[in-house]
């Protein structure tokens, strides 16, 4: 199983390079980024040990798109997408919270109500609800890095402003947008017969604007729950048929595996890989309604995103 879990380019003018969960980011004479998507996958902020073939495409694709198709609403990052697996734009000054909207109670929120608290980031969550109802309106519930480490954590729109993280006018306008682009998002999905349940955006700023930058309405960003048949599965208490990396999360958690001291990592069998990949190109074609197709793992594909970056820069 052919996948891209690793890179190591040298551009012309790189001035640094970071590695993320998913993504290598490289700066390049510290005004552009070069985001290579690769085919790793994280859970429970654990990077899995073995890639996704075909992951890293489907995601930049994805994200390439709807950057484009959300454009109008807020300024982003992008420049251009010259490889399958790259997307080359502006290196803005990351915002130190994600807006995180949700239109249902499902996924770590619903384990949280579930538990007995019915109240995230701030939001008080009517009493009564079930798995996978839908709010009366979308709620938001940011979150920002801890302190030590990496993780996220929940915080409320008041600790937000309290503690200074963001101006409150600006923390205003990131909720406008951040509302705006997932309506926008649900009108998509749902022109595809699909639901965009939740779903994250990161912003940063830019000669003083702010730009949308990362991914968006990805399967690692967002959850998708298909229409067809969604009251139906609700109304009898069933799980709803969705395409997002949740699936990933509940085949760990079945695994014994949710991120904590002392868990082993599942093994990753050839046929578990391969029911990943097809779910995130399943996702891709029912989401885009275009067919995927694949760029395929054969030659040296490292020389041919090296090249096609360099072409890219040498016009910039």
């Amino acid at each position: 199983m052919k996948s891209i879990t690793r890179t190591e380019f040298d551009f012309p003018k790189q001035s640094g390079k970071y590695v993320g969960k998913v993504r290598d980011v490289y700066t390049i004479d510290d005004k552009y980024l070069v985001m290579v998507a690769t085919d790793r996958i994280s859970a429970f902020d654990v990077v899995l040990p073995k890639g996704i073939p075909y992951k890293g495409q489907v995601l930049n694709q994805i994200a390439s798109k709807f950057l484009d198709d959300t454009s109008d609403i807020v300024k982003n990052w992008k420049i251009a997408s010259p490889d399958p697996m790259v997307t080359v734009g502006y290196k803005c000054e990351p915002m130190p919270v994600e807006m995180i909207v949700r239109g249902y109670l499902t996924g770590s929120s619903w384990r949280t109500y579930k538990s007995g608290q019915h109240e995230i980031c701030g939001i008080r969550i009517p009493d009564g609800m079930r798995e996978h109802q839908k709010f009366d309106q979308p709620i938001i519930t940011p979150t920002t890095k801890a302190e030590i480490g990496s993780h996220d954590q929940d915080i409320s729109r008041e600790e937000v402003i309290k503690r200074g993280i963001i101006k409150e006018d600006i923390y205003n306008k990131l909720e406008e947008i951040t509302l705006a682009l997932y309506r926008r998002g649900c009108e998509i999905a749902a022109k595809r017969g699909l639901i965009l349940v939740d779903t994250k955006y990161e912003f940063g700023l830019k000669d003083g604007e702010i730009y949308l930058i990362d991914e968006i309405h990805t399967p690692d960003s967002s959850r998708y729950f298909y229409s067809e048949g969604y009251q139906e599965r609700f109304d009898k208490g069933e799980q709803q048929r969705q395409l997002s990396k949740e699936f990933v999360r509940e085949w760990l958690m079945a695994n014994h595996f949710s991120g904590k001291a002392g868990e082993v990592l599942p093994e990753m069998t050839d046929e578990i890989i391969t029911s990943i990949s097809d779910r995130y190109i399943e996702l891709y074609e029912h989401i885009t309604g275009t067919r995927f197709e694949k760029a395929e793992y054969t030659g040296d594909v490292y020389e041919r995103i090296e090249t096609n970056v360099r072409n890219m820069l040498s016009r910039l």
